[in-house]
């Protein structure tokens, strides 16, 4: 398991307070104290919304994570609930962090100050800003370095119990593998490996309407140029959006199971040389025009293909939109194309994830190792082939695919990836059971609203 997924499994809204703290603009009007409030550090004005074993949650919290909420719905285009609805939501989910943050404080591991430098640097780049600029932004919000990389300790360590305490309560029976093990052979018995082209008309997550049956009919006259006979490599050239332009789009013979189940589906009745006769949409990318170029047998269960990848990984916060955190890797992107930055000084720079020291390397990869809007982009990218932004529950990616290989693994090796994909699978249901458990071995007393709050 990469470290990306351990450091940020599920959206970490501590660092997102942490750099809300951070970021204020100066002269602003700041909500008071982030994290680790205490009623001798309230400043005047501000009121204790909850307590929550030895910490509390001050109000001027919950009034910045419901605009948070409500600015986030706004974007997904979700209806905004009523004030009341939307303050109890903001509160819960502080008092989730608290609960959380106060177990690992006590149950976690010591964190070494080299690590919090890396973590700061990391954070101070993501925001185009030098050290001394961030301590500049740290003194007007009233906060000093140290508090700072206190609230940083607080998240690494809370990452850090949080991914321990759930995956203790994942478990994984042999009768589980087995299963698992036996939908993977059936489903190679019946497929095959492809080798498909595709032409990519991406389409923003936030678009509207109008942009969207814009982005369509783009595709469908790229769809109708190839089907009148036009080269598809050409056409590819000339309008795709994709990273694999300089192999006319062509994704890679790769089995069945490292490719995307939408174009799996759509092109189960081709032959070889075929062109899809209509347009295929995915969540992830956009609309495509897809060409299978090559099927060949199935494998084995013991034969897999392995990937090299790296990635840039770059989070949401006050400051820094998930629309703008894509904006500015796509940017990225052209640099690396332009020739005018390589992807690893990029990751070394900006990159917000663990494997930015190592120029964003995650090594080498199976399936199950990644979350699946991670996966499904890595596994349509072609050798070299670099993604447009790729938004997951952890942030936004820019991935680039090295290499490829096949590799024959043991029955051990089978087993443990077998469990490591299980796992993956039942994180999330397990963590909101470990939540509530914490949650309910928790003191939380919640506050009267005053009323010169509402």
């Amino acid at each position: 398991m990469t470290d990306f997924l351990r450091r940020f499994r599920a959206l970490p809204g501590l660092f997102l307070l942490i750099l809300a703290c951070a970021m204020q603009p100066a002269g602003a009007q700041r909500p008071g104290p982030i994290v680790s409030t205490s009623k001798s550090t309230l400043q005047p004005g501000d009121f204790i919304a909850a307590v929550v074993n030895q910490d509390i949650v001050a109000g001027s919290e919950v009034i910045q994570r419901m605009a948070q909420m409500r600015q986030q719905m706004l974007n997904q285009h979700e209806p905004v609930p009523d004030e009341e609805t939307l303050r109890d939501k903001a509160l819960d989910s502080l008092i989730d962090e608290r609960a959380v943050l106060t177990f690992a404080r006590e149950n976690g591991n010591k964190v070494d100050e080299a690590e919090i430098d890396r973590y700061v640097s990391s954070i101070a780049a993501q925001n185009k800003l030098t050290m001394p600029q961030l301590l500049e932004h740290l003194k007007a919000d009233g906060m000093d370095l140290k508090r700072f990389r206190d609230n940083v300790r607080d998240q690494i360590m809370t990452e850090r119990v949080r991914d321990g305490e759930v995956r203790s309560h994942i478990h994984i029976s042999d009768a589980d593998i087995d299963s698992w093990l036996e939908q993977r052979r059936a489903a190679l018995a019946g497929g095959a490996e492809l080798d498909i082209a595709q032409i990519l008309i991406t389409v923003p997550d936030d678009a509207s309407q109008t942009v969207v049956e814009e982005r369509r009919v783009r595709a469908q006259k790229a769809l109708d140029r190839v089907l009148a006979g036009e080269d598809f490599a050409v056409v590819n050239k000339e309008v795709s959006e994709d990273g694999n332009k300089a192999n006319a789009g062509e994704i890679g013979l790769r089995p069945i199971d490292r490719l995307p189940d939408v174009f799996v589906s759509a092109v189960k009745e081709l032959k070889e040389g075929d062109v899809l006769p209509h347009l295929v949409r995915s969540s992830a990318g956009g609309f495509h025009v897809l060409k299978l170029l090559k099927r060949s047998g199935a494998r084995s269960l013991n034969e897999v293909l392995e990937t090299h990848a790296r990635h840039i990984l770059l989070q949401p916060s006050t400051q820094l939109s998930m629309e703008a955190a894509a904006q500015r890797l796509g940017e990225f992107k052209q640099q690396i194309l332009n020739g005018t930055a390589t992807f690893e000084e990029l990751a070394r720079k900006y990159s917000v994830d663990g494997s930015a020291a190592q120029g964003g390397d995650l090594g080498w990869s199976r399936q199950g190792q990644f979350v699946p809007e991670f996966d499904q982009a890595m596994n349509a990218l072609a050798i070299n082939g670099i993604s447009d932004p790729v938004p997951s529950r952890y942030g936004v990616h820019l991935i680039q695919v090295l290499e490829r290989r096949n590799a024959t693994v043991d029955a051990r090796q089978l087993r443990t990836q077998a469990r490591d994909a299980l796992t993956e699978q039942k994180y999330d249901a397990a963590y909101q059971d470990w939540l509530k458990e914490l949650r309910a071995r928790a003191y939380i007393e919640k506050r009267e609203w005053p009323d010169d709050q509402n």
